[in-house]
C-alpha cells in the first residue's frame, strides 16, 4: 500500500514500521496483536490480500479497518458496522497544564473499566501498552485518561481519551490531550487523532486544542465467519 500521505493508511503504516513488533502477518496483510486491539490492514484490496487477511483471523473474531474507502465486503467476513470519522492533526499543540500521572499495568483493570463505561473506542487489556497513558485521579479514583495508540514515521496518535461521568465539566480531557500531544511533539513527532464525525462537541474541543481536520476516514468492523 503506497498512500499519497502516511496518514491516509495509518494502520498499515504503523504495523509495517514502528509498531511492526506488535503485528501478526506478512507483507500482504497484517493485524495488531488481539490483546492490543482489533486493527487490521492489507497492502492492497484484491483477492490475494483479502485471503491473506482472512488467514490471520479466527472464526468469530472481529477486526477493524481504518481507511479512506474500505471495501463494503470482505470474503470470509461479515460486515458489522461502519462509521465516518474525521482525522485531525496538530502542528503546534498547546502546552500541558494538568497534573497527570503515568498509568501502567497496575492500573489496567481500572482503565478497561473506564473505557467500557465511556466508550472512547476499542480498548483491550494491553491497549495501555501502545505507547504510554496518562491519568488523573481524584479521591483515589481514575477520573480521566488519555494516551497514545498508532505510531508511524513522523506521527503518533492521541487516543483513549475519556472522563468518568462523575468528573465531567472540569476540563480534565482537555488537559490530558494537551499533555499527551505536547509529549508527542517534544519527542519530534506530529500528534494526530480521530473523532467520530457525528461528535461535534469533541471536534470543537480538538479544534480549541490546536487540531485541524485533515481528511475523512471510515472505520469498519468485520467479523470472521
Amino acid at each position: 500500500m503506497r498512500p499519497a500521505h502516511p496518514l491516509d493508511a495509518p494502520v498499515w503504516q504503523a504495523l509495517t514500521t514502528r509498531q511492526a513488533p506488535l503485528a501478526l502477518g506478512n507483507d500482504d496483510a497484517r493485524r495488531i496483536d488481539p490483546d492490543y486491539g482489533l486493527f487490521a490492514a492489507v497492502a492492497a484490496h484484491d483477492v490475494r490480500h483479502h485471503a491473506a487477511l482472512a488467514d490471520l483471523v479466527a472464526r468469530g473474531e472481529t477486526i477493524g479497518l481504518f481507511e479512506p474507502a474500505p471495501p463494503a465486503t470482505l470474503p470470509g467476513f461479515r460486515s458489522i458496522t461502519t462509521a465516518r470519522c474525521v482525522q485531525m492533526v496538530a502542528a503546534d499543540p498547546p502546552s500541558p497544564t494538568t497534573d497527570a500521572v503515568p498509568l501502567g499495568d497496575a492500573d489496567a483493570a481500572e482503565m478497561v473499566a473506564l473505557a467500557e463505561l465511556t466508550r472512547p473506542g476499542p480498548f483491550f487489556r494491553h491497549t495501555h501498552r501502545f505507547g504510554g497513558f496518562l491519568g488523573i485521579r481524584i479521591d483515589g479514583r481514575l477520573a480521566a485518561m488519555a494516551g497514545t495508540r498508532l505510531a508511524l514515521p513522523g506521527y503518533r496518535e492521541v487516543s483513549g481519551v475519556c472522563t468518568h461521568p462523575d468528573f465531567r465539566g472540569r476540563g480534565l480531557a482537555a488537559g490530558l490531550i494537551a499533555a499527551v500531544a505536547g509529549a508527542i511533539h517534544a519527542a519530534g513527532d506530529t500528534p494526530f487523532l480521530t473523532s467520530y464525525a457525528d461528535n461535534p462537541g469533541a471536534i470543537a474541543l480538538y479544534r480549541r486544542l490546536g487540531f485541524a481536520p485533515r481528511r475523512d476516514l471510515v472505520f469498519s468492523l468485520f467479523e470472521r465467519r
